[in-house]
């Protein structure tokens, strides 16, 4: 999905600044800088690093929230039944980018909710001082990952929502932008 933003932004004519993690595909506009990154550490860096210089950030990543605790540097060998993992919270760059925030930006975020959906994707777009969250469901078939369609619903920070339909990730990202868009204009 953040691929298709991202091509679809430089369509546009936006300058697009687009921070990767490992995928199996890259942008095909030939305008969009690309950041490579190889963790939740990373992405959160060079996001916060890009926000100052930025009018929009899209974070469309699904950053795990939790991670390990301890990372070892050798391979960890099998020793008895079971391992314990322990894992920590890992920064959550949406409520950073939310403090950082100036009242010329715009920032959105994603919501990738199985359980009050509407609900919590709402409580999200206020605790982290979003101007618009894009919500997926995993109960929607054909959408999200894995997919070439998503369906998703936008909740805006005047609670007005947009539901759409089932369709192609390209033309998922146009409704975000023209969404975008409209909320500049505002």
């Amino acid at each position: 999905m953040g691929i298709a933003l991202a091509d679809m932004a430089a369509g546009y004519g936006a300058e697009v600044i687009l921070v990767l993690g490992p995928v199996e595909r890259n942008p095909e506009h030939p305008s969009v800088k690309i950041i490579n990154v190889v963790s939740a550490q990373d992405m959160a860096s060079e996001c916060i690093a890009a926000f100052p210089g930025c009018d929009i950030a899209i974070l469309s990543a699904a950053v795990a929230d939790f991670t390990p605790a301890e990372i070892s540097n050798r391979k960890l060998k099998r020793e008895g039944e079971e391992i314990l993992l322990k894992l920590k919270p890992t920064g959550d760059i949406a409520a950073a980018l939310g403090k950082m925030k100036s009242k010329s930006q715009l920032l959105v975020g994603f919501a990738l909710e199985t359980q009050n959906e509407m609900a919590n994707a709402a409580a999200k777009l206020k605790r982290k001082n979003l101007d618009l969250i894009v919500m997926n469901s995993l109960q929607d078939e054909g959408a999200g990952f894995g997919f070439d369609t998503n369906k998703v619903t936008l909740i805006d920070r005047n609670n007005i929502i947009d539901k759409f339909e089932l369709k192609s990730k390209d033309e998922a990202a146009r409704d975000i932008l023209d969404k975008i868009v409209a909320l500049l204009k505002s």
